[in-house]
């Protein structure tokens, strides 16, 4: 770290990408309490069967993929993955951090920032900011880019949430379809009326997997995405609010007060007090 930045206490925080354990304590308790249920009922019924999972699995993903493009659904393993997983960055952490920059800024001048290149490298979209600011953008200008990127970030996550919804809504109609196919291969061989029950707990299945998968799998999880998109978006809303603050030289007071207004009351910061 260059000596300026070490004047300053300058010590930019990476954002962390770490797996998000209440998404998956949420999964395993409603999977645990699921089968406990079944497991007490003291019953002989059977409640695997793979024709009724791959209606309801490979049907929800092949309609699902009806509503959107090949390039928008070839992603659904990074749609998962993102709401598996969490970019843990505080928005009063980067506010604190944007506060040091600004201040530097305004007591070395703007190009005081290329002094800090190697701790700002550690947040790309940070780093990339600031170097706009540096390259002397006017406020107006640094603005627009940033505004542009926050609202591709928010598109992309929309589209991601919106095949997870998507997913969740056709999962449970998938296993209603599932069990009118064994209704009905069940009401065709009436003759033999030892198989009539048996079929009807096959034809049932489909809709059980079809309620837990859109239920208690796929809409919490578009949830969760949803969520950690809104605290991505506030970070980089953040980090657009300080650099158009930083290139019109503005007291760095005037900038706590605007970052504080985005800021929700709990992750407030009090940088001069």
């Amino acid at each position: 770290m260059s000596d300026t930045a070490q004047d300053l206490n300058i010590r930019i925080s990476p954002s962390k990408v770490s797996l998000d354990l209440t998404t998956v304590f949420g999964l395993v308790i409603t999977f645990t309490l699921i089968s406990i249920a079944i497991m007490i009922g003291h019953s002989d019924a059977n409640f695997f069967n793979i024709p009724s999972f791959l209606i309801v699995v490979l049907g929800t993903m092949s309609v699902t993929s009806v509503s959107f493009s090949w390039k928008e659904f070839k992603n659904a393993g990074n749609v998962i993955g993102n709401s598996l997983f969490q970019t843990r960055m505080a928005p009063s952490v980067m506010a604190r951090q944007l506060m040091e920059i600004a201040i530097l800024a305004k007591k070395r001048g703007l190009l005081s920032l290329a002094s800090i290149e190697g701790e700002l490298k550690k947040d790309p979209h940070l780093y990339k900011a600031v170097q706009i600011v540096t390259d002397g953008y006017a406020p107006e200008d640094i603005e627009r880019v940033l505004a542009q990127d926050l609202d591709a970030l928010v598109e992309r996550h929309r589209y991601s949430a919106s095949i997870l919804r998507r997913a969740s809504e056709i999962s449970p109609a998938m296993g209603l379809i599932g069990t009118l196919i064994g209704l009905v291969q069940m009401l065709a061989n009436l003759q033999n009326p030892d198989t009539i029950g048996p079929a009807m707990a096959v034809a049932l299945l489909t809709t059980f997997y079809g309620a837990i998968m859109g239920t208690a799998v796929l809409a919490p999880m578009a949830a969760k995405l949803e969520r950690n998109s809104n605290e991505e978006a506030m970070i980089r809303t953040l980090v657009m609010i300080a650099m158009s603050s930083i290139a019109r030289q503005d007291n760095p007071r005037r900038l706590e007060m605007l970052l504080n207004s985005e800021l929700p009351p709990s992750e407030q910061i009090k940088y001069f007090d």
